[in-house]
């Protein structure tokens, strides 16, 4: 399992989507431009953490006879729920502050994809 190459693209796809919805909401000023690129740090620190306390620890604790495709169809159907229900919940009491608004969807489809990237990546190395 590639977990670091996982983490570089999930960093890359909330940077992505997070300054998208800033942006189609703010207006681009010229000193925003520090903050676009020193945002990359916190957001790859969260993508890090998130992914290695909440997805990576159930390809690590699988057993040899399951394979990636299992452990997908198996618990990423509960970590979607429950993952929605907390970002509901988020956006609900973030009386939708742009900015959170921003965050809450960039996690929610960051780790989505995440689970596919890591599936995808354990079963490539298994092959």
């Amino acid at each position: 399992m590639n977990t670091s190459l996982t983490i570089l693209k999930a960093t890359g796809l909330s940077f992505i989507i997070f300054w998208a919805i800033i942006f189609s909401e703010e207006k681009f000023m010229l000193d925003m431009f520090p903050y676009v690129f020193l945002s990359f740090i916190p957001i790859g620190f969260c993508c890090l953490i998130v992914i290695c306390l909440t997805i990576c620890p159930f390809f690590w604790a699988k057993n040899e006879s399951k394979d990636s495709d299992t452990i997908l169809k198996t618990y990423f159907p509960f970590y979607a729920i429950i993952l929605f229900t907390l970002c509901s919940y988020g956006l609900i009491t973030s009386n939708l502050n742009i900015f959170s608004v921003a965050f809450i969807i960039s996690a929610f489809f960051t780790l989505l994809k995440s689970w596919t990237w890591l599936a995808k990546s354990h079963k490539n190395k298994k092959a």
